[in-house]
C-alpha cells in the first residue's frame, strides 16, 4: 500500500503500460521513432485493415485514434513528408479522394460538416510527421458535449470494423 502523499487531482488515470515501448523511442520534436504506419497500412489486405479505398496514387483509411466516428486520413502511397513536394497526380487524388470521402461520410453517416486539414511537421502537431497525410473528421450538430471536458474521455458512438464495413459499402456505391 502507497502512503497517503496528498489529495488527489481531479485526472482519471488509465494505465497502459504498452504505450512505454513508444515513449521510450521519442524523439527531441516529439514525434516517435517507429515504423511509417501509412506504408504499411494499404498492404495489409485482411479483414483487420482500415482502409476504406485504393486509388492509384493514395489511399484513403480510418484513423486508429479518431476525434470522430468515420475520422479518415488521407495519405499518398509515396513515403513523403512536406505537401510541397507532392506531385501533380498525388494532389489531384487526394482532392478527388477528399470529395468522395465527404459525399461517402454524407450518405453513409449522415456528416453534417467536416473538419479537413493537413498538420505539417511535428511542431504543428502532426504525430506522424514523415509521411504526408490529410485529415478528414466528420461532423454532427451536438457532437461534443460535457464527456471530453469534464469526464475527459470521448465517446465513440461505433466500433472501427463497423465503421469500416459501413464506408466500403458507401464507397462501393459510388
Amino acid at each position: 500500500m502507497f502512503p497517503e502523499t496528498g489529495l488527489p487531482d481531479a485526472w482519471e488515470r488509465i494505465w497502459t503500460p504498452h504505450r512505454s515501448r513508444y515513449l521510450s523511442k521519442a524523439r527531441r520534436d516529439g514525434t516517435v521513432e517507429q515504423e511509417c504506419p501509412f506504408c504499411s497500412a494499404y498492404t495489409k489486405e485482411s479483414e483487420y485493415d482500415l482502409v476504406v479505398k485504393r486509388g492509384e496514387t493514395a489511399y484513403v483509411v480510418l484513423n486508429l485514434y479518431p476525434y470522430n466516428a468515420g475520422h479518415l486520413l488521407i495519405t499518398p502511397y509515396r513515403h513523403f513528408a512536406d505537401i510541397t513536394t507532392a506531385t501533380d497526380e498525388e494532389m489531384l487524388e487526394v482532392s478527388h479522394l477528399t470529395q468522395q470521402a465527404m459525399v461517402v461520410l454524407r450518405k453513409a453517416a449522415g456528416a453534417q460538416g467536416f473538419n479537413i486539414g493537413v498538420n505539417q511537421g511535428a511542431i504543428a502537431g502532426t504525430s506522424v510527421a514523415e509521411h504526408l497525410h490529410q485529415h478528414i473528421v466528420p461532423r454532427w450538430g451536438g457532437d461534443t458535449n460535457f464527456m471530453p471536458v469534464i469526464g475527459r474521455a470521448k465517446a465513440m458512438n461505433q466500433l472501427l470494423e463497423e465503421t469500416r464495413e459501413l464506408l466500403k459499402a458507401a464507397w462501393a456505391d459510388l
